[in-house]
């Protein structure tokens, strides 16, 4: 199984947002920071602030910031919202399913539950469980190195 990079790049900006808290943020600085797209990261932005992460603020001093209290941000929420496709085989969607044995093999409920277990370890932790102080510090440490390439 692999994330995308929308889910990726979601999680990364809510590290950054967290290192950076009380603070608009710029897409750009954020781009900059990680080297991604600052494309890509603005439909990653805009999916976090559909499902109430982060609040954008539109124009030239504009810029994003987290609105929910990083304990309350649950890691597997985040991925489930920001994953566009947790089917993990074709016979997860019955629209495209071609797959001749899906009445016999039993295989969709193993991985089912599988994907299941996954999200709901990764809900045992949530964005303030990655933002120690010490780690906060490290990652705050990190991103300055970053920006100033």
């Amino acid at each position: 199984m692999q994330l995308s990079l929308h889910s990726d790049y979601a999680l990364r900006v809510l590290l950054y947002l967290g290192v950076h808290p009380g603070e608009t943020i710029s897409t750009r600085q954020i781009s900059e920071a990680y080297g991604i797209s600052k494309h890509h990261l603005v439909r990653v932005v805009q999916t976090l602030g559909e499902h109430g992460y982060v609040e954008l603020l539109p124009g030239r001093a504009g810029g994003v910031h987290l609105v929910r209290d990083p304990a309350q941000i649950k890691l597997g929420d985040v991925v489930r919202h920001a994953e566009p496709n947790l089917r993990l085989v074709e016979c997860f969607d019955p629209a495209t399913n071609t797959c001749p044995i899906i009445q016999t093999c039993g295989l969709k409920n193993y991985l089912h539950q599988a994907l299941q277990a996954f999200l709901a370890d990764l809900n045992q932790h949530t964005l303030a469980d990655l933002l120690s102080p010490a780690r906060s510090s490290k990652l705050r440490a990190v991103f300055v190195q970053l920006q100033g390439k």
